[in-house]
């Protein structure tokens, strides 16, 4: 029981003190930066995903 406590007690310290947390302006960046590359992504999902659809209609139509 004495290690959880130790751990619980040095990692509560470990974030309280040593972690440097960043401020607003920099919590605000990054996640307008992570919102920008969300939409990239899914729009590049979303092509890819229409291209592959149209290829295999195309090859349905050209068998059948």
């Amino acid at each position: 029981m004495d290690k959880i406590k130790k751990y619980i007690v040095e990692s509560y310290d470990e974030l309280r003190h040593k972690v440097s947390w960043p401020g607003l302006r920099e919590l605000q960046g990054s996640s307008v930066l992570v919102l920008i590359t969300s939409f990239i992504l899914a729009g590049l999902v979303y092509l890819m995903d229409a291209a592959f659809g149209q290829i295999m209609q195309f090859l349905y139509d050209a068998i059948y």
